[in-house]
């Protein structure tokens, strides 16, 4: 037994440190195509487990990656250097939802759909709604950044976080932001931690914010023969003075893809489908819903669907959740991005999204959160095939330089990852990816914490198209 083994023995049980071959592959991958194996997987249960974990990696100088369920779409949990990754899926409680103060307490390994159950069973309410909410954890949209359909009214995660507790690469417990409404005293150090992808610290204790339950929603589908009249309708909707709750799009190889998986009625000539869902005061849903109709009529829109209650709602955005495991009918590989414009800005990123997937001859399913700019262009390729995967790589590339060219950013929730960190020069300035790398070291001066990452100094080169991992 080497030395490592027998130090994390000592931690954590035999049961909860997964050595063999079959273990250490399902730690291996994350949402992305990408594969690195972990050398040992370790299960803790609590913060003084975590905090030992972290001191043996920092004695044996391995490096050490912080995993939830593993749903992640830019690679930013997958092992790239081997080492340990700390699995947190066992600190999973509730530990506290004060209706009074609107705030929640939880674990990083809580699913963020049962926190919603949780607090929605006391008629509040957590907005950030990733796609992935009956699966992910907590922990991950923090460190992610997450967002998701409601972003456009209610903004992301980073905005309902209200403080943090977090093992640094030190294996201190630090604890930062708290309970209160207003707190500026000090750096906001919270904010810092939040999107930092697991290269600044472990998060162990979550504070979030919450709001009252909306009282009435009302969902709308409309079907558009011409993909510009869909796009063209986003930003007119805002114009009117009227922020939904979720503004999503679906373009024509997402629409056919999810209809040959339900079999919903959806019709296979339409460019585009967007779903749109009100909140609010009930008066003000049912005045502005007939605006919202009138608009997408008044842009081509050649069928309208108003649910009429929250069995018909759900049909309706059974499509728009559908897509992600529907499109990858067409290939099996799915490199998922989720570049992010301007709102204004979302039809001439539409048209040239489309340019280049016709350029570089790939199916690419475009949906995503149209109300704020965010964007899921979806490549979908086959990653044996070497040739095509040069084709992904240049689309790719040129789907980034488009987006910051139209004044976008590299993402919008998904992080970057390992899949988005050889692109960050096309966002960032030397000097400024110097302060990244400088912020880095303040909280991680051996770089175990994720390491090989931007914000670690390194770059990975010929990112689709090199080797898979050991």
């Amino acid at each position: 037994m080497s030395e490592i083994v027998q130090a994390l023995t000592k931690i954590v049980d035999s049961e909860n440190l997964l050595l063999e071959l079959e273990d250490r592959m399902c730690y291996s991958y994350d949402g992305t195509f990408r594969t690195f194996l972990p050398d040992y997987i370790a299960r803790p249960k609590n913060t003084q487990e975590i905090q030992e974990i972290v001191k043996v990696a920092v004695a044996f100088k391995t490096p050490l990656y912080t995993r939830g369920t593993g749903t992640g779409l830019s690679g930013g949990s997958v092992p790239v250097k081997g080492g340990i990754v700390m699995d947190l899926t066992r600190l999973n409680r509730i530990l506290e939802i004060d209706a009074k103060n609107l705030v929640a307490i939880v674990e990083p390994g809580v699913i963020t759909g049962d926190l919603h159950k949780a607090v929605e069973a006391l008629g509040l309410y957590y907005p950030p709604d990733p796609a992935s909410l009956k699966t992910c954890t907590m922990g991950g949209n923090v460190a992610e950044g997450a967002g998701g359909p409601r972003a456009i009214k209610y903004g992301v995660t980073r905005d309902y976080v209200m403080g943090l507790e977090v093992v640094t690469a030190a294996g201190e417990l630090i604890r930062v932001g708290g309970r209160t409404v207003k707190n500026v005293s000090g750096y906001d150090l919270t904010r810092l931690f939040v999107g930092s992808e697991g290269t600044l610290g472990v998060i162990t204790q979550i504070i979030v914010k919450l709001i009252p339950k909306p009282e009435a929603k009302k969902t709308i589908m409309s079907m558009f023969p011409k993909l510009d009249g869909a796009a063209d309708t986003v930003p007119q909707i805002i114009a009117k003075g009227i922020i939904p709750a979720a503004l999503e799009i679906m373009d024509d190889l997402a629409i056919n893809c999810v209809e040959n998986h339900l079999h919903m009625g959806l019709p296979r000539d339409s460019e585009a489908v967007l779903l749109i869902e009100l909140d609010g005061d009930k008066e003000v849903v049912e005045k502005q819903a007939p605006i919202i109709a009138q608009i997408c009529q008044d842009n081509g829109a050649s069928e309208v669907r108003v649910a009429q209650n929250d069995a018909e709602s759900e049909d309706l955005w059974k499509a728009r959740r559908a897509v992600s495991a529907a499109i990858v009918q067409l290939n099996p590989t799915k490199v998922a991005e989720d570049a992010t414009v301007p709102r204004t800005m979302i039809p001439e990123m539409i048209r040239r999204l489309k340019k280049i997937a016709a350029k570089y001859n790939l199916p690419m399913p475009i949906y995503g959160h149209a109300g704020d700019g965010n964007l899921h262009p979806n490549i979908l390729t086959d990653r044996h095939n070497p040739e095509e995967m040069e084709r992904v790589e240049k689309a790719v590339e040129e789907i980034f330089k488009t987006t910051v060219e139209l004044g976008g950013t590299l993402s919008g929730e998904h992080g970057i990852g390992l899949m988005k960190a050889p692109f960050m020069k096309l966002q960032f300035t030397p000097e400024e990816i110097h302060y990244f790398r400088e912020i880095k070291k303040v909280f991680d001066p051996q770089n175990i914490l994720n390491p090989g990452k931007i914000f670690g100094g390194e770059e990975s080169e010929r990112l689709f198209t090199s080797q898979e991992g050991n």
